[in-house]
């Protein structure tokens, strides 16, 4: 029967290239990544420990359990991840961070602190691989996986403008209400909670979903610790079958600790090296935020002549001469450089996590191999931040920056003579998180279609035309085969 003119299927491709499930997807992302990451204490949080009489051992004692708990949580969450469905995983992030962000209100003592910043690390793990590998897997299912780049910078960047929207409110909003930081955080990822009731189901990636013959898609309570232990086991193989993921994990961990090191620990001992007053510091770093929310927001801005690992390298590059040159520059200079390694972080961001994901296999779990590369990430991000402190400690900052430099041009140029020794073949590449052969009855498999490759087998940037749409997302309570 022939569709009446004028109205539009459902599912149906848009002018865009994307369907109306997809389009439904990356706004929920958007308002859910904002949401729960729009911390309004994050600039007085140090102050406000220190006003409920919290010694400078106690906050960065707790600063560093945090990363620890962080780290020990990332993979246990991952699993969970798979095994529950990233949504649910989402939905029970944002009650956790919700939970998380009133601790303070109710107990702004060393113990509620403490409390507090546990809670952060097991929200945060919870929500760390499963929001990508949701976004990731809901686009890939409606064949519009070629707009996940896009969708995952501009995420980003709606974030960052949010909270230099945000974050000068603070003070005068605690003049009214002292604790008003911590409870507008929480009710910040209330709504974030909200964005991931209304994100669509995944069909097969959900447990609840019976088979043909009745049997329940995912494995019983008593059989789940068997469950936990194979998905572990099915993600170690797979970093240690796939030298190509492997190889894009470990060039990611430039992007992320150069970043980390600079924008948290080392931004305001590089100001004050260079005579700019504290007084400087919020207009600083909300000028370095706007560069950074652009860029995320525009990786398609790099040219097209370049594949996205090359891309990761350059920049990665460009983030370590920035912090050399900053210890030869003005203060004008350097508020410049900072702005400038803050853009590239943005360009940076979004390619690398794209390139993970699209490294990984089809069918492996994806939200546990993404928590171990945030294991990877924050594990280095932890040694640099020790390495940080005992420079500082000594007053040889300079020497870090230079240092720091260093050890990044080394680390890329040792993934590049890897990368052209042939221990990673282009099968290796182009394999890469390629779906599974078509069924006989010529159904796709449940990983979709791949992205777009560039000649090296690295996805391109580009976004493409229309592509025909795939019905994989189904209403709540819906019958779905389960995902083997």
């Amino acid at each position: 029967m022939r569709a009446r003119p004028g109205l539009r299927r459902p599912g149906a491709v848009g002018a865009t290239g994307l369907t109306d499930t997809a389009r439904r997807i990356i706004r929920l992302n958007y308002g859910f990544q904002l949401l729960f990451n729009l911390l309004w204490w994050m600039p007085v949080f140090y102050a406000y420990q220190k006003e409920a009489g919290l010694s400078d051992g106690q906050i960065f004692g707790i600063q560093s359990i945090y990363y620890v708990a962080f780290c020990l949580l990332e993979i246990p969450t991952g699993l969970i991840a798979d095994r529950i469905g990233t949504r649910n995983c989402l939905r029970a992030g944002a009650v956790v961070m919700t939970a998380a962000n009133l601790a303070p209100v109710f107990s702004a003592s060393y113990t509620g602190f403490l409390l507090h910043f546990l809670a952060i690390a097991a929200g945060r793990s919870l929500t760390s691989g499963a929001a990508s590998a949701y976004l990731y897997d809901g686009l890939r299912a409606q064949r519009c996986d070629d707009h996940y780049l896009r969708a995952e910078g501009t995420a980003r960047a709606l974030g960052l403008a949010a909270k230099v929207v945000c974050w000068p409110l603070v003070g005068p909003l605690m003049a009214l209400a002292h604790p008003a930081p911590y409870v507008l955080s929480a009710a910040s990822a209330a709504g974030s909670l909200v964005c991931a009731v209304l994100l669509p189901r995944l069909a097969g990636t959900e447990p609840g979903a019976k088979s043909a013959h009745g049997t329940a898609g995912r494995s019983g309570g008593g059989r789940r610790g068997g469950a936990f232990l194979r998905d572990a086991g099915t993600a170690l193989r797979c970093v240690a079958s796939s030298p190509w993921l492997a190889l894009v994990m470990v060039q990611g961990v430039a992007v992320f600790t150069l970043s980390r090191i600079c924008q948290v620990n080392l931004f305001q001992p590089i100001l004050l090296d260079h005579g700019i007053g504290e007084a400087s510091h919020g207009g600083v770093l909300a000028a370095m935020t706007v560069a950074e929310a652009v860029a995320s927001a525009r990786p398609q801005w790099l040219s097209r002549r370049l594949p996205p690992v090359a891309w990761v390298s350059i920049l990665s590059l460009a983030l370590a001469g920035t912090l050399a040159a900053m210890t030869l520059g003005g203060p004008w200079v350097v508020v410049a450089l900072l702005c400038l390694f803050a853009a590239a972080t943005g360009f940076a961001f979004p390619i690398q996590r794209k390139l993970v994901n699209d490294a990984i296999p089809a069918h492996a779990p994806r939200a546990t191999l993404l928590s171990v590369e945030s294991i990877v990430d924050r594990g280095v991000c932890a040694l640099a931040a020790i390495a940080a402190g005992a420079y500082l400690s000594a007053g040889r900052l300079d020497a870090l920056l230079w240092h720091s430099a260093l050890a990044t041009a080394v680390l890329l140029g040792v993934f590049q003579l890897l990368l052209r020794s042939g221990a990673v073949t282009r099968e290796d590449r182009d394999g890469a998180g390629a779906a599974p052969p078509s069924s006989p009855a010529g159904g796709a498999g449940a990983g979709g279609t791949t992205s777009p490759t560039t000649q090296d087998g690295a996805p391109g940037l580009t976004d493409p035309g229309d592509v025909r749409p795939k019905e994989s997302l189904e209403p709540d309570g819906g019958s779905r085969r389960p995902r083997t």
